[in-house]
């Protein structure tokens, strides 16, 4: 079971200091404790087996940055949220998909393990089984010039690690125009939308613009999440208003769990969603397969 390093509990809403960086903050424990259940609400697969081909892979951009800058030149202690990375790849690793892990720099994923529930076996033995992959990724530009023929979705899951280095990549941008307008799959939540807004840079318009979507909402990063400091100041961005402006139509403004489709774009709000947006995924891949 993966060890979790960062002191949890208490009643604290400061920040706690990251000693591996000036300026650097984990989540306060307060936060926390809000935040991270002991467990997660997985209960299960509904599509144990169903593909067995073996063509059809899952392709995931993890995030290789540490650290978000702030509006107050802080350092946000982030990464992937490990809820909200591992959920929906458990059911689509036992529907039958293999995954292929990858960052823009090829430099380990980044994980908020702070955020992993501490008594959820489920999650810390999917968390184990990946941990070669997040550690060893591939560079997102050596995927694609391998080609991406054989991958059915791509998957960016949220964590506020996602609001740097994928927005503003060509690379992202390059995967999302391959699976636009085909008979594949985005999938993303929370944070993970973000990356979205790759495929708009540099152009008039984004070929995203008109699509609905699932995303964190900015109430939060302005509000509560400031006052009970999970963050450690204002956001440098935010998210869900960098969707609208790209276009995209933001179909929630509170988090709770909501998941949702539009075409071949798979989305959900939250760590709340993380489970439901397994499903659903799942659900439509296995479909689209013909399992």
């Amino acid at each position: 079971m993966t060890d979790l390093t960062v002191p949890r509990g208490g009643e604290s809403r400061e920040p706690t200091p990251d000693p591996a960086e000036r300026d650097a903050f984990f989540p306060s424990p307060y936060s926390l404790g809000q935040y991270v259940p002991p467990r997660s609400d997985f209960d299960g697969v509904e599509h144990e087996g169903a593909y067995t081909e073996g063509r059809w892979r899952i392709l995931v951009i993890g995030t290789d940055e540490r650290y978000l800058p702030m509006a107050n030149g802080r350092l946000f202690s982030t990464g992937n949220h490990p809820v909200e990375t591992l959920l929906p790849l458990m059911h689509l690793r036992a529907a039958g998909f293999q995954v292929d892990v990858a960052t823009v720099s090829g430099l380990p994923v980044k994980l908020e393990h702070w955020a992993t529930p501490p008594d959820d076996e489920a999650v810390h033995r999917a968390l184990d089984e990946l941990l070669p992959q997040f550690r060893r990724p591939q560079r997102l530009g050596a995927v694609l010039t391998e080609g991406l023929d054989d991958h059915l979705a791509v998957f960016i899951p949220g964590g506020h690690g996602a609001m740097q280095g994928l927005h503003d990549s060509a690379d992202v941008q390059a995967v999302l125009d391959r699976f636009l307008g085909t008979d594949r799959f985005i999938i993303t939540l929370c944070h993970g939308p973000a990356a979205l807004l790759a495929a708009g840079q540099d152009r008039a318009e984004s070929p995203l613009a008109g699509y609905e979507v699932c995303a964190f909402p900015d109430a939060l990063d302005t509000g509560a999440n400031l006052e009970i400091g999970y963050i450690p100041g204002e956001m440098p961005w935010l998210l869900a208003a960098g969707l609208r402006d790209a276009g995209l139509v933001v179909v929630n403004d509170d988090m709770a769990g909501h998941v949702h489709r539009d075409r071949g774009l798979i989305t959900g709000d939250s760590p709340l969603a993380a489970h439901a947006l397994g499903k659903l995924a799942a659900d439509v891949l296995v479909e689209h397969v013909g399992g």
